[in-house]
């Protein structure tokens, strides 16, 4: 195996913990919110994360932003994180379960169109294949109740819009970030796009649900063990990794491996709350693992050469 195979078989591996750690999300957050609010058990954990961030880039020495970079920043920490955090916690609420798990299917889809108009990025046949296998492997050990489905009723537009929009915000902060990354390294995107995020989320937090920051000296011992590995793993260290990766890859591969998120799920489901799991999603998750060796291994595409932060200051 030469050594560029190699490089690739490893951005591969680092995708697929990502989507490890982003698939464990519900379990950490379906304990947390327990003893408090959908808004406070992400826009707390993001706080936690950027505090951790800032600490990092400080000790490692910042790169200065011009004012001309602060609109920008706003725009992917508005659009991107807000838009994903925010909007899906709404649209759950208004819509029903089975709605949201087929439309956050389209995240990598979204992710595609974003790319192709903010980078210039474009489909090609292995790309194209993979992403039939992909779908057809993830419709099988997604979760969606297709009895429950619900789409068209206006009973729950309104829930299905705000699932859809978080989902174009995550899309966007995929594409957005890679032209970022061309500025800065991935510790300072993250940090930044946080700082803008959380300018927003922590007013809108407060106001939604002020017995959040009131109830922080009762949360049991679990909980907060919950918001340190949501803190740590989901907002810090899988982030970083994935726009390490993205570095070096297209944000449509990338995307792609959002897929294997419903597979992880379902297996983590069946480990710790002991949910059923059947030869049938074992085999849709095996298809969306092809297919995401098939893009990041073997598609031709793939740039030569990494993104390196230019200097800005």
């Amino acid at each position: 195996m030469n050594f560029g195979r190699v490089e690739k078989l490893r951005d591969w591996a680092l995708l697929l913990l990502c989507n490890l750690i982003w698939a464990s999300q519900f379990v950490m957050v379906k304990l947390v919110q327990e003893q408090m609010g959908p808004l406070f058990a992400a826009a707390f954990p993001i706080a936690l994360a950027t505090i951790l961030l800032a600490l990092v880039v400080a000790f490692r020495g910042s790169i200065r932003m011009p004012l001309k970079h602060v609109v920008p920043f706003i725009l992917l920490g508005v659009a991107g994180q807000v838009v994903a955090q925010l909007f899906i916690t709404w649209g759950v609420r208004l819509s029903l379960a089975s709605n949201a798990a087929l439309l956050m299917l389209a995240l990598p889809i979204a992710t595609a169109v974003m790319a192709f108009f903010l980078l210039g990025e474009k489909m090609n046949w292995v790309r194209w294949i993979s992403f039939g296998l992909a779908f057809a492997g993830v419709l099988a050990c997604s979760g969606v109740d297709w009895k429950e489905l619900n789409l068209h009723s206006s009973k729950y537009l309104a829930g299905n819009l705000l699932i859809f929009a978080s989902v174009n915000g995550s899309a966007f902060y995929n594409a957005y970030s890679k032209k970022m990354l061309t500025l800065y390294g991935p510790l300072q995107v993250l940090l930044y796009s946080y700082y803008t995020a959380l300018f927003v989320m922590i007013p809108v937090t407060l106001w939604l649900e002020p017995s959040g920051l009131r109830g922080l000296a009762h949360f049991s011992g679990t909980v907060w063990a919950g918001l340190m590995i949501l803190a740590v793993f989901q907002y810090f260290l899988s982030m970083v990794i994935f726009l390490t990766v993205l570095t070096r890859l297209d944000a449509t591969q990338a995307a792609l491996c959002n897929y294997l998120i419903p597979f992880f799920g379902v297996v983590i489901a069946a480990i710790v709350l002991h949910e059923r799991l059947t030869a049938f999603m074992l085999f849709g998750g095996t298809l969306a693992l092809a297919s995401t060796i098939l893009v990041t291994i073997f598609d031709p595409t793939n740039r030569k050469t990494s993104v390196a932060p230019a200097s800005v200051g």
